[in-house]
Order: structure tokens, then sequence, then C-alpha cells
């Protein structure tokens, strides 16, 4: 019997804000991974080295985090000024699952240099030195994202001094802009209001903010469930116990946020919606060591991704958090003290970001024109990557 021989695909690691992955364009991969499909995610699985029973993706790409587990495929876009069609994927570590239901924002950062790099953009668009303005249709949401680019002698210019917290190095500012980050298919606030009571058995009955903005995501008070605000990535994902409680609070959520009928259908959609949890501002040691004061920031917020605490903040989760702040009365404007704000810098696990968006409201509904923040990202690897001609 004769093994089938690896191919190769050409592809680039990139890390993007404070995730990495594996970027294609959609032209370079195999015919039938081209669509949609179970050719497509048998793909990115294989290349991602998923599902690992180990947990450790030795076989694969994968970090085994869910900010390291992630898979980019770009193309000229479709839509009207546009200039690059993104579509994201969150490969499951343990599962033989690939999820379409969201955007990265962290990987967001990293799409504009990629389809520079890459041809996408047309070279009329590109400046020899200043900033190229790069219109992408986020295809998984269907939104507008414009990322700015820094351009030296007309190549992406990486190096910078830019400092983000939970990156090691410094590197080149790369300004995003989330327009309209809303749910485009229904409300903000999927239940009509800006605070709800979430029953949640065997947890209780939850003051919760659940708001679509970014990503869909779940906000609780961290005192209404035994927390601070200050915790650091092992008291949560060192605690079995707390990690079901989070997952009960996330799926109940779903449930009142109509993303999902019930309960047992959360196990398939694990990348949205996401829970977090906000506290007003106090001192904290950040994981890389360095001290957070509560004059530094705003609010605390800590947030899970993929059924753990996040190492610093999801970049999507970042846009519901400015968003939600930008709205007097939700708990996350509340945690931040209440009233009028245009933007928040709120602490997490590794130190401090700062986002901003403007809200209005009209006849009772809410609505964000934009949410802006400043991430980095660096090519780390470019080539092909390999895997078995059969695995797919």
């Amino acid at each position: 019997m004769s093994n089938v021989p690896q191919i190769k695909v050409p592809a680039t690691y990139i890390r993007g804000g404070t995730s990495k992955g594996v970027f294609f364009r959609e032209q370079d991969l195999p015919v039938s991974a081209q669509v949609p499909g179970a050719a497509r995610d048998a793909l990115l699985l294989r290349v991602i080295g998923s599902p690992d029973p180990y947990g450790k993706q030795t076989d694969g790409m994968g970090g085994a985090t869910s900010s390291t587990s992630k898979t980019v495929i770009l193309s000229k876009s479709s839509q009207p000024d546009h200039d690059v069609d993104y579509l994201f994927g969150q490969v499951s570590i343990d599962k033989p699952f690939v999820d379409w239901s969201g955007n990265c924002g962290n990987l967001s950062a990293a799409v504009g240099s990629f389809a520079v790099s890459g041809g996408l953009v047309d070279a009329n668009r590109i400046p020899e030195n200043g900033t190229a303005v790069v219109r992408i249709w986020q295809a998984n949401i269907s939104k507008t994202i414009i990322a700015h680019v820094p351009i030296t002698n007309g190549e992406v210019q990486e190096t910078g001094d830019f400092e983000l917290d939970g990156v090691t190095f410094p590197a080149a500012e790369v300004q995003v802009e989330f327009m309209d980050p809303a749910d485009g298919e229904g409300a903000m606030f999927p239940t009509g209001n800006l605070v709800d009571d979430l029953e949640v058995p065997g947890v209780g009955t939850l003051k919760a903010t659940m708001i679509n903005a970014g990503i869909p995501t779940i906000f609780v008070n961290a005192e209404a469930i035994g927390y601070t605000g200050t915790e650091l990535q092992d008291a949560i994902n060192n605690d079995d116990k707390a990690l079901a409680m989070f997952e009960t609070i996330r799926a109940h959520g779903a449930v009142r946020m109509g993303l999902i009928e019930n309960i047992e259908e959360a196990v398939k959609r694990q990348h949205t919606p996401k829970v977090a949890f906000v506290a007003s501002p106090a001192e904290y040691t950040s994981s890389s060591g360095k001290k957070v004061t509560a004059d530094d920031i705003d609010l605390l917020v800590r947030a899970l991704s993929m059924g753990k605490l996040h190492h610093a903040m999801m970049g999507t989760a970042a846009v519901a958090i400015g968003t939600a702040a930008a709205i007097p009365g939700t708990l996350v404007n509340l945690a931040a003290g209440g009233g009028d704000r245009t933007a928040v810098r709120f602490g997490h696990p590794s130190g401090t970001l700062r986002v901003g968006a403007e809200a209005t409201e009209n006849n009772g509904e809410w609505s964000v024109v934009k949410a802006v923040m400043s991430r980095s990202a660096r090519v780390l690897m470019e080539g092909w990557v390999r895997i078995p001609g059969d695995s797919f």
C-alpha cells in the first residue's frame, strides 16, 4: 500500500495584534478549498493541527490557544468600494470544526498589510511613502474595516516603535477602524435592553449587558460572580469549575441573544458569543510584571475566548467594550464611571488598551459610526505549508 505524498500550499504566518494565524490568498488554495465546505474546513484543520486530543497542535501550525489557532483567507473584493474580502476561520483545538460565525479583530490589523504585499490592492492605491488606506470587506459579518497601513519605499513598513501590551516587541502602528460595528441584521442590543436579568442555572440571576457590536458579547459584573476584575489567566483557566460556570453563562446568554435556539447548540458555536466581566478601576500587576494603577484606566475587563480567559483582549471584544462604554447605562459604561464617553482605556491581563467609539441614539435605537483602535502586525514566516494530500 502506497502512502499519499504531501502537497504544499502558499501561505504566510503573521502576527496581528495579540494573535497570530496562517494567511492564504483564496486563489492559492486547492480548487476544492476555494469554496466554503467540508474540503476547506478539513484543509484548515490539518494545517493548524486539529483536532488534537492532546491539546497541543504539535502536528500543525497552531499554538494551542484561541489566539494562535486561527486562519485567514483573502481575495480581491467582490464588493464595490472595497479592496479585499477577508474571511476568518477560528479553528477548534480539540474538536473537528472551524467556526466561521465571527471576526478576529486582532488579525484584522494584519489583513491590510497582507493584502498590499499579496497584490490584492490596486497599485494606484499604494503610495510610495505614507499610508495605504485599505478598505476591507469582513465577509463573516458583512462589515467594513478600514486599515491604515504604513508604507515605506512602496512596501509595507512593519518595524517601528509602537508598543502593544500583550506583544513583547514594538512594531509599526496600524490604525484600524471598524465601521458601523453593530449587527447589521438586528439591534445592537438583541433583547432591547441595555441591561437584562440573565437567569443562569446553578449560578443565579445576573445583571448582563448583551451587545452585538464587533462580536456578540455578554458582559456581567465581576463582583456578581465572585471576582475583582484584576484576575490573570491562571486564576480562571486552572479552575475547571469557573470555566464551566462561564460556559453556562455564555450558553444561556446566547439563547437570550437569539444566536442559538437552545443551550445544547453552544458547543458547536465556540467563537461567539464572548463572555466578559467588568469592574471599576483597581491596581494590579499584569502578566508581564508591569504595574497598572487605578489612575491608568477607566475600568477593568476580563474576557474569555474559546472557553479560556484571553491573555490580553480580543480585538472584536475591544470593539464591543468601546461601543458599550459609549452608551450610558450599560454595565461597561457604569463600570467606567457612567456618563457620555467617546473613548475608554481598560485594563486587561497583559496591560491596557484604549478604544474609541461614538454612539448616537435615534428613536430609542443606538448606533455607532465606528470604533477605532491601534494595533500592529508583522510577517513571521512566508512560503508554503505542507499537509498530506488526502487530508481534505
